[in-house]
């Protein structure tokens, strides 16, 4: 069994900055960890690696500094590491992302299972996971707390809900999205970390994947924010009472009035 699981290199939480000029995220001089959503998708692949006998393989996008990130999950037992890093991925909102990521995916050739953690904690948008499950056109299943069996190609699992949770039939390949209540992630261990100093870290570029040039980086993201700003906290309020549907209208007004 080929695993693989996608993990992003974030700004540690309480770290978190924005460029007041292009909305972004201030990553240079900002200590940087493995989004904690991933530790348990690394966890969880190490687990289905020890069961079935199988490969455990790390990715990551980002710039040449997430190498850090991909030399903590080998110092956890992952097998092999991959950093996708081009300046033409730089800007990319969480479509060019997914899509750069399922390239990736496709030129390691075949694979069993893949995790993500449930969302990134610098952007909360729970997007890349299924993203990248549409362009690999392999079914996901999200949230999942866990994985109760796999066996004959098809994977049986739990997926939370805010009711309690579904258990879920897959056929693999597929794509899971885990949430913290599926394992605990283990401690690096002192061999493993000294493997972890000298293992080869794989390094794809825009040219090495077969895709296309405009779906990448910025170019390849519609995504675009206009401005970042505190909610404002305002005392009072409005009641607004008749036909819902003029209720409705009235209030869409006020919201789309409070946008930038």
């Amino acid at each position: 069994m080929n695993i693989i699981i996608c993990i992003k290199q974030v700004p540690d939480t309480a770290d978190v900055k924005i460029n007041p000029e292009t909305n972004t995220l201030v990553r240079e001089g900002v200590q940087s960890i493995i989004n904690p959503f991933d530790m348990y998708a690394i966890e969880e692949g190490l687990r289905l690696k020890e069961q079935f006998n199988g490969k455990a393989t790390v990715v990551t996008m980002g710039p040449p500094q997430a190498e850090s990130a991909l030399r903590e999950a080998i110092s956890m037992g992952i097998d092999e590491a991959v950093l996708i890093c081009d300046r033409a991925f730089a800007g990319a909102d969480t479509l060019a992302t997914s899509y750069t990521l399922a390239a990736a995916i496709k030129k390691l050739g075949d694979f069993s299972i893949i995790l993500c953690g449930k969302q990134a904690s610098d952007g909360d948008t729970a997007q890349v996971g299924p993203g990248i499950s549409t362009h690999l056109d392999i079914p996901q299943v999200t949230y999942v707390k866990r994985i109760e069996s796999i066996k004959n190609g098809v994977a049986v699992v739990e997926r939370m809900t805010e009711e309690g949770y579904d258990i879920v039939e897959t056929p693999l390949p597929c794509l899971l999205t885990v949430v913290k209540e599926i394992n605990e992630p283990r401690t690096p261990s002192l061999k493993g970390k000294m493997r972890a100093k000298s293992a080869k870290i794989q390094l794809l570029s825009a040219q090495m994947l077969d895709c296309e040039a405009a779906r990448l980086g910025l170019k390849g993201s519609p995504t675009q924010v206009v401005k970042i700003f505190s909610p404002e906290r305002r005392k009072g309020g409005e009641v607004y009472q008749g036909p819902v549907e003029e209720s409705v209208e009235k209030i869409a007004a006020v919201i789309k009035s409070l946008i930038p």
